[in-house]
């Protein structure tokens, strides 16, 4: 790894939060070769402005399609909220919404776990599941046009986590699942759109990146799976509702 880069993607997002700002992505357009070095700029981040403590964690994992290699991001605890909530003074640079599925674990899972894990087996593993709305936040002034590790780094353009109510999770037919999102005055509606099929698609794929480096992933550890309504475009005051037939719903006020 190039370590001298990777810190200086660290010290530029770094800087980036704690200014509230954005940094020009192009500046560091080829900074990046491997996901693996975007994972290590991940992590220098989150050490340095104290992000992660013992127990469960919170997570956000997808990816465009199956064939694709699924991208991971841990999220920072202080911008999880649960619904409904209020975005408050919370600062955004940009306020996407995608509407995704949350999925909660039952039991511990070690290296050895995840390493042996297949489709279904890591499915048996969830105890539940919530709506979860994901703010789409960016420190880089291309925002979702940024290099597409850079924005790996910079956790996957996250802003903020909402989640809703749980409940216990089931397999479903997801080809039939529907989802509403209103923003403001405008309503969406898609079925059946969740790039992964399913999503407890990833599972296996997500904790053998989360326990990659010898760590254990905690029961109550929350992952959210990837959107099923592409990034749709908020703003200040809108309220965001996010509702999925037959599971919940859940909601943010900006």
């Amino acid at each position: 790894m190039n370590e001298i880069q990777i810190d200086a993607v660290a010290q530029t997002l770094i800087r980036a939060r704690r200014e509230q700002r954005c940094a020009d992505a192009q500046a560091f357009a080829t900074a990046l070769a491997t996901p693996e070095e975007a994972y290590a700029v991940q992590a220098a981040v989150a050490g340095s402005l104290g992000w992660h403590a013992a127990g469960p964690g919170y997570w956000k994992s997808g990816g465009p399609s199956r064939q694709a290699r699924l991208t991971h991001a841990q999220l920072p605890a202080d911008g999880v909220w649960s619904s409904p909530a209020m975005a408050g003074d919370r600062h955004f640079t940009w306020r996407g919404i995608e509407a995704e599925i949350a999925l909660r674990l039952a039991r511990p899972v070690s290296p050895e776990d995840a390493a042996a894990l297949d489709g279904d087996s890591a499915a048996t593993l969830v105890d539940a599941m919530a709506v979860s709305i994901e703010v789409v936040d960016s420190r880089w002034q291309q925002f979702t046009d940024a290099p597409a590790l850079l924005k790996l780094a910079d956790l996957q353009a996250h802003g903020a986590l909402v989640l809703g109510e749980w409940r216990p999770y089931e397999a479903r037919d997801w080809a039939a699942q529907r989802c509403h999102v209103r923003i403001g005055a405008q309503s969406f509606e898609r079925k059946g759109t969740h790039a992964l099929g399913d999503p407890a698609y990833g599972l296996g794929a997500w904790l053998r990146h989360a326990t990659s480096h010898g760590q254990r992933v905690e029961a109550g550890t929350v992952v959210t799976t990837g959107t099923w309504v592409g990034i749709l475009p908020a703003a200040a005051g809108d309220l965001v509702t996010a509702e999925f037939d037959g599971i919940g719903h859940a909601s943010i006020q900006f």
